[in-house]
């Protein structure tokens, strides 16, 4: 009878894992799927539905789960430090803050739920499949529509920047799109090389991701993703080598059918952006300004979410009426508003990622995404700073799995989860 009990619990446990898991998936691509939309109601809905499902993961998981602590405590230090800032009156602009709190209540959130349901490890397993598939589904779509109409989301509604062939699906922002790429390419290319009865699937998608990176046209974007896969494929081969597993046409496999998707899209729009001149125009003079603020107030910052409205006074180039939203370097930025004490709880949080990203290879888009995070911006929307976020809470469960594990390379299906 006890037996049975304890059957129908872990049953029950799963059931809800993958019901939050649906919901979950379904809010993440909701998020990508209206990045695009001018109005804030999309962002509204989205850590609506994220708030909603931390709620029912802290009743219904209150008493059987136990949350990886470090990337809880560095969450719930930015949340905390904002509030602070608030309650001390050291933000120059409270609504800034007000609204930056929601972003990094919604990133504590998400890693909340990913450490609840991520411990199950067929959820694991179906949420990274999910990831991979819906990228790539955007990537193609993305492809298409910087081909066949450019300037318009999914070929219908005006983006209203005219022919822009850096527009990519419904990321207006092509260095934002490959921040969305980066996070999910070394999953696909992980699963090509180590899951036989999918290869060919996790190379066609690997193949997608990547092309759409090139026809984007993003510089950094084109750098780290190149990057990445040159890093997954070495440090893939490495462990395999050492256990006698690599399966070396599943390389030549994802290879080819690279080749093949290179070809198609060209390289023309990618090669003139790597030929200018001066590729840190404007970031470079964002970068002094940050650094200015940052010497102003280095312990508590000018508030969360208030660069914008501080630039004016520390600007060091005249851009006429342009309005420059953020610091094209998240890193610089955290530093400014929320100062020294901010930007260091950031700095622990990706040295503690990096020892279970290398370890799982397939988590080293979170890697990427923050060394990309220098040069731009991909943590200042929900929608988008929220995938790593959650790969990080993947990262976290997924380590404390494994910290008595040998290092082999697991197969990518029947791996628990899938840590190298």
């Amino acid at each position: 009878m006890a037996l049975n009990n304890r059957t129908a619990l872990a049953q029950g446990r799963s059931s809800a894992h993958s019901a939050i898991a649906v919901i979950l998936a379904t809010s993440f691509a909701f998020a990508i799927l209206t990045l695009w939309v001018p109005e804030y109601w999309p962002v509204s809905v989205f850590e609506t539905l994220i708030f909603a499902l931390a709620a029912v993961v802290l009743i219904h998981g209150r008493n059987e789960w136990r949350v990886p602590r470090y990337p809880l405590f560095v969450f719930a230090f930015a949340v905390g430090w904002g509030i602070l800032q608030s309650a001390l009156g050291k933000t120059v602009y409270e609504f800034d803050t007000e609204r930056a709190l929601l972003r990094w209540t919604t990133f504590l959130a998400v890693y909340l739920i990913g450490a609840y349901i991520f411990e199950d490890a067929d959820t694991l397993e179906w949420f990274r499949a999910a990831m991979v598939w819906f990228g790539s589904i955007v990537a193609i779509e993305a492809i298409l529509q910087s081909f066949a109409s450019p300037g318009y989301i999914f070929g219908v509604f005006p983006s209203g920047y005219g022919d822009n062939a850096s527009i990519m699906g419904p990321i207006l922002y092509h260095s934002h799109y490959a921040a969305f790429v980066e996070t999910i390419l070394p999953i696909a290319v992980y699963g090509a090389l180590s899951d036989k009865s999918k290869s060919y699937a996790y190379a066609g998608a690997s193949a997608a991701l990547y092309a759409s990176v090139i026809v984007s046209a993003s510089r950094g974007g084109f750098i780290i993703a190149t990057t990445e896969v040159m890093v997954v494929l070495m440090v893939f081969y490495l462990r395999a080598n050492t256990s006698k597993k690599i399966d070396r046409l599943s390389i030549l496999r994802l290879a080819a059918l690279a080749a093949v998707f290179l070809l198609i899209v060209g390289w023309g729009a990618i090669s003139q952006r790597l030929a200018e001149a001066n590729p840190m125009a404007g970031r470079r003079e964002f970068a002094i300004s940050s650094l200015h603020m940052i010497a102003a107030r280095p312990w508590f910052g000018f508030g969360l979410g208030t660069w914008s409205a501080v630039y004016p006074q520390y600007a060091v180039i005249d851009l006429g009426d342009v309005f420059v939203n953020q610091a094209h370097s998240d890193w610089l930025q955290w530093g400014a508003e929320g100062g020294l004490p901010f930007a260091i709880a950031m700095a622990s949080l990706f040295i503690w990622l990096v020892r279970p990203a290398f370890r799982s290879i397939w988590g080293l888009g979170v890697v990427a995404v923050f060394v990309h995070a220098s040069v731009d911006y991909p943590f200042s929307r929900p929608a988008l700073g929220a995938w790593p976020i959650l790969v990080i809470a993947m990262l976290a469960v997924s380590d404390r799995e494994q910290d008595n594990s040998p290092q082999t390379v697991l197969p990518f299906r029947k791996s628990q989860h899938l840590a190298s």
